[in-house]
């Protein structure tokens, strides 16, 4: 596939998208889980618990990506992201 250069001005983040759905699954695992409490189905509701705890803890760290921000990085020992050039591909082959 050819590029057409201007990637960055399109690129789009899917966290949005992943932050719905985890929140999505947060209150369909919560609610199933009481479903089926309620139901005297507690392997099942113990199920879904689990999986709407996953989905709470995948919701937490979404939105701390989104507060870190896009230019976040680790640490002062880990280096900027550079891309690498084409000379200095051309240098390696």
């Amino acid at each position: 596939m050819r590029r057409s250069g201007s990637e960055p001005t399109q690129a789009r983040s899917p966290l949005r998208l992943r932050l719905g759905l985890a929140l999505l699954g947060v209150v369909w695992g919560v609610a199933a889980a009481i479903g089926f409490g309620f139901g005297d189905e507690p392997g099942w509701a113990a199920v879904f618990a689990v999986i709407g705890a996953l989905a709470a803890i995948d919701a937490v760290l979404v939105i701390r990506h989104f507060r870190q921000g896009s230019r976040y990085q680790p640490g002062r020992d880990v280096p900027p992201f550079h891309p690498r050039s084409r000379q200095r591909d051309k240098h390696r082959r």
